[in-house]
């Protein structure tokens, strides 16, 4: 897989191409379908950083490192890109795994079989007792067979679990900042959901679906 490279303020040696394909070459090995790769090396006066970017059919894959070494600055880019890319594929993976509707075993219900009727023989009441007879059941019938039903009680009020809440500082940005700035210091800071401003003053909400792809929400 051939990387593009881009220099700014900085000739790309091929020590760095060295490294950069190398790197590639691992997270090839992972992602079968990497359509391309670009990786940025900007130096600055204290400040070396390193962005690649592997570009799928399904999405892509940033990473981004600084330090004050650019071979330590793209080694650690490299490294981040891999592990997101292993993280990519489990999911990928996970999904597969998870049987169809149509595969799924239909539960089979026991049939319960049906009790034969009980008849209630009454013998015939002779002739002197047919008026004590009549008596006793008012002319009316004779009352039918009770038959005992179960009846099930469900609580008034359903138990509510607590909510699990997790605060962490680490998924919340100190200064305003634009979409592109923000996907990378996510990516840098290896988060799922990142909440930042935009230079305007609006709330913003970063967050990675399933499939990898970055989701943007705006509080309105």
């Amino acid at each position: 897989m051939q990387a593009e490279y881009t220099g700014r303020q900085l000739a790309v040696t091929p020590a760095l191409r060295r490294i950069g394909d190398e790197g590639i070459e691992r997270i090839a090995k992972v992602l079968a379908k990497v359509v391309g790769v670009h990786i940025v090396l900007t130096s600055e006066k204290y400040r070396k950083t390193a962005d690649v970017t592997v570009k799928m059919r399904a999405g892509k894959i940033v990473g981004f490192a600084e330090s004050n070494n650019m071979e330590g600055a793209l080694r650690e880019a490299l490294a981040r890109a891999e592990s997101q890319a292993i993280r990519w594929r489990k999911r990928i993976h996970a999904i597969k795994r998870q049987p169809k509707d149509e595969k799924l075993p239909h539960e089979v219900l026991p049939v319960r079989t049906r009790r034969p009727s009980r008849t209630r023989v009454v013998e015939a009441p002779e002739t002197t007792g047919a008026a004590e007879a009549a008596a006793k059941t008012n002319g009316k019938r004779a009352a039918s067979t009770v038959v005992p039903v179960t009846v099930h009680t469900f609580p008034a009020k359903p138990p509510i679990a607590e909510p699990h809440i997790v605060r962490s500082a680490n998924a919340v940005a100190l200064r305003p900042m634009t979409i592109e700035e923000a996907v990378k210091e996510a990516e840098f800071r290896d988060r799922d959901v990142f909440v930042f401003r935009n230079p305007a003053g609006t709330v913003c909400v970063l967050h990675r679906n399933r499939d990898g792809k970055m989701e943007l929400i705006e509080v309105p």
